[in-house]
Formats: C-alpha cells, structure tokens, sequence
C-alpha cells in the first residue's frame, strides 16, 4: 500500500546471541511493529481492511453499504468516524477534478478571459464529458470553472490546464499538491480524472481534496451551483446543470443541507462520489467508491451515511483522522537535544506518537539488555568485525 514503510529486524550472529544474556533475550522478545500499522497515514485503523467503527452508547448501526471503498469525517475537526478500506486504491474518476482545482484554482482571477484555440482542446480524450466549449470563442475563467464543476466538461479542465502551462505541468503540480496534502495512495496521469492506466486514488485522498477545497470560497461556490448559463458563442448561452444529484434532486431526493463536493463515472471506475452536507452546525464528508450496480447507488450510500453520521454524533469516538497539509504544519524546532543538567535524568522524549514512543522504549530496553548480559561476550572478541545491523 502507498504511504507504508517497511523495516527489517537486526541480525545477530550465533557467538552474539549466546552471550545476551536473560534480560537481553526478553528485550529482543518485544512484538514487532507492523509496517502498515506504524505509518498509515491517518491511523492504523485506516490501512486496516474492512468496516472501523468505534461506536458508544446509543450510537446508530451502520446502514448497509456496497461501496468498495467509503469514509465519513467531520469536517471541522478532521475525525475519521468510519470507513471501509479507506486506503483502498481504485480508479477515482472526475472525483479527481477536486484536486485539479485544489491545485490550479487560485492561479486565475475568475474574471480573466481566454479564447480557446483548436490546441487547447487538442489532447481531450476519446468519450470524455464535455460541457461544450468552443475554440474561437471566449470565456472567463469563471464559466470554465463552472464547466469543470456543474458538467465535469473535460474539455473546460484543458483548457485551463492549457492555461496553466500544458496537461504536463498541470500533472505534474497536481501530484506536488497531492504529497503536500498527505494524500500518498494518489497518482495522477491525467487532471481530468478520466480513465487512465496507473490512475489512482482512495476515499481518503478524495476526502483530503474536499476537505482542502472547501477551504476555498470560490470551490465551495462552484460546487454548491445547481444551474448557470454557458456561453454558446456570439451572444447565445445555453443552460448547464449540476451532475451532483443529491444537489439538484435528479433521480434522488435532494439531501438537506448538501453544499456539494464532486461526483465522477466512468465505465471503468464505475461511479465515485465525495460529498458535503451542514446539519446543526456541523459539517460532514462522505466519500463512496463503487457501489456494485445501480447509478444512482452511490448517492444512496452518501446520503445514507451522512444520516448516520448526523445521528451518531458525539456517540462514537474516531477510528483516524483527516491529517493537515504538510505546508500548513508549524515548523519543527531546530534544536533536538535539550541542555544537559549536571545530576539530571535523561531528556524527555519529544516524540508525540504513540508509536514513537513504543519504538524508543522497546530501544532503550534492547539497549540496557545489550550493555548488561552481552557485556562478558563483547569484551571477548578482540577486533570489531565491521558488521552493521541493517536498516
């Protein structure tokens, strides 16, 4: 799984082991730390499989879901309150479009106008969504982001990744943007989101990118529009509506308190869909990843775990957490060692990581062990061998 880091347990010889010693054999006995566990991003509930729930006294069962993959978080303070392979990686279609506009929205005024040229809309992909733009005709930065939210148009996303400097650099940022935001089951190859092979992202990375959007005044106005007029050419417009069905109630019922995020299909990602919604002054994200059949499934699934996380509130305590960006974490301190007082004990560990902290002590026994019940056994070999324990 991306985001996981492995580690390889030191090697003694034979002579070494036989001399440790009672003390340095239960030291080495400590149960080892499982990778995916030790570094998940979000918590080592997240990089499990199947459903985390943690839940308390009244809290509501969880509604039957068939989504691959699903998460359900506050967004005002970053808990995880379920999920269902949240670290899964599938094929995210248009969801992707989020990061897009994490990444090149604040780049443009909205008020700026381009004429689209035939290259703009040279590299769209074939059996792409496309809102309808034009080249030879001029649009502001506005409409086309209306293009991108309201009808996921892949032929808006080009041309402002055009814009941008080329679908190349766009990638390329889109990428940066991602590891910035933590989202590291993240790999782009288009900004469009349309089916690529290697594309691929989770319900945790989605939510991530509406999380970091919504942030946004301009995302959050672009994906709570339910209709606007888009240019047509000369001065005809026409009429674009939102593909977010709980937002406009097509085919669903329109879910209360819904203020978007992005919805995405395609026959090979199936449908996606991450989802915002305000109740009582508190705001939760959903993100649903392939539900088996149906394709009005995936807004079903949304809204049924958005009633439940607005029923389960304060009832359950949290299986992860959306993490901050890391250029928005304070800068770590450069001194690493405190002062050393005459007659004082050992610094206290700086570690704030539970892990952290079960690494330093496990090390520190390994260590004391090491220096008490091997000491007969090391002193006995005359020269170093040059040997080092593995990393």
């Amino acid at each position: 799984m991306s985001g996981t880091t492995s580690a390889s347990s030191p090697h003694f010889s034979r002579r070494t082991a036989l001399g440790l010693g009672a003390g340095a054999a239960a030291a080495l006995a400590l149960p080892a730390q499982t990778a995916s566990a030790a570094s998940a991003i979000g918590g080592s509930r997240l990089a499990a499989s199947g459903v985390q729930v943690r839940r308390g006294a009244g809290a509501p069962k969880l509604p039957k879901l068939a989504a691959k993959a699903w998460l359900i978080a506050d967004n005002d303070s970053g808990e995880v309150l379920a999920s269902y392979n949240g670290h899964r990686r599938l094929p995210p279609a248009s969801t992707l479009k989020m990061l897009f506009a994490d990444t090149v929205l604040p780049k443009f005024d909205s008020a700026l106008k381009h004429k689209v040229t035939a290259e703009d809309l040279a590299d769209i992909p074939f059996g792409s969504s496309l809102v309808g733009v034009q080249a030879g005709t001029t649009y502001s930065v506005h409409q086309l982001w209306q293009g991108v939210f309201l009808r996921s148009g892949n032929d808006a996303v080009h041309v402002l990744a055009n814009m941008n400097g080329g679908v190349a650099k766009t990638v390329a940022q889109m990428q940066a943007r991602a590891k910035d935001l933590q989202a590291n089951d993240t790999h782009v190859v288009s900004p469009d989101g349309f089916d690529h092979k290697g594309q691929l992202s989770s319900a945790y990375d989605l939510t991530l990118f509406a999380r970091a959007g919504l942030k946004n005044d301009d995302f959050r106005g672009y994906c709570a529009t339910k209709v606007a007029d888009f240019p047509a050419g000369g001065k005809k417009t026409f009429q674009i509506q939102n593909t977010d069905r709980l937002l406009t109630g097509q085919g669903v019922a329109p879910y209360e308190g819904l203020i978007g995020v992005k919805n995405g299909y395609t026959s090979h990602a199936g449908n996606t869909f991450t989802g915002a919604a305000t109740r009582g002054g508190r705001t939760l994200l959903v993100t649903v990843m392939h539900p088996k059949s149906g394709y009005e499934a995936v807004y079903e699934e949304t809204a049924a775990l958005l009633d439940w996380g607005f029923a389960a509130a304060n009832k359950v305590r949290p299986v992860g957490e959306l993490v901050t960006p890391l250029s928005e974490q304070p800068k770590k301190s450069t001194s690493t060692r405190a002062p050393h007082v005459a007659g004082a004990g050992p610094a206290a560990s700086t570690s704030t990581g539970s892990h952290g902290d079960d690494w330093a002590l496990g090390g520190s026994m390994a260590l004391a062990a090491l220096a008490g019940g091997g000491l007969l056994a090391l002193r006995r070999r005359g020269k170093p061998t040059g040997r080092r324990r593995k990393a």
